[in-house]
């Protein structure tokens, strides 16, 4: 199981956004290591898109990093209530 843990916390996962304006670079321990935004994605009159276009880029990297998660460590966790699993 441990070894488990340690190939998801140095894995990477990378999220992106629709049109891949806004591409985000998780750890496994789900920090983020970068993030890389096409100028086309900077409106200055409208920095709302650009906030919706992060938060999805980084929803996706999340979701990736728990699929992951799941699909490594479920074996050893079924049947148990472990929030995030």
């Amino acid at each position: 199981m441990a070894a488990q843990q340690s190939e998801i916390e140095n894995s990477e996962f990378t999220g992106v956004s629709p049109e891949e304006l806004v591409t985000v670079t998780f750890g496994g321990n789900r920090r983020m290591k970068d993030m890389q935004i096409k100028a086309e994605a900077i409106d200055p009159d409208d920095p709302d898109m650009l906030s919706d276009l992060v938060l999805s880029a980084v929803n996706d990297a999340l979701a990736k990093i728990d699929d992951t998660t799941q699909s490594k460590m479920g074996q050893f966790t079924q049947g148990m209530n472990i929030p995030g699993l």
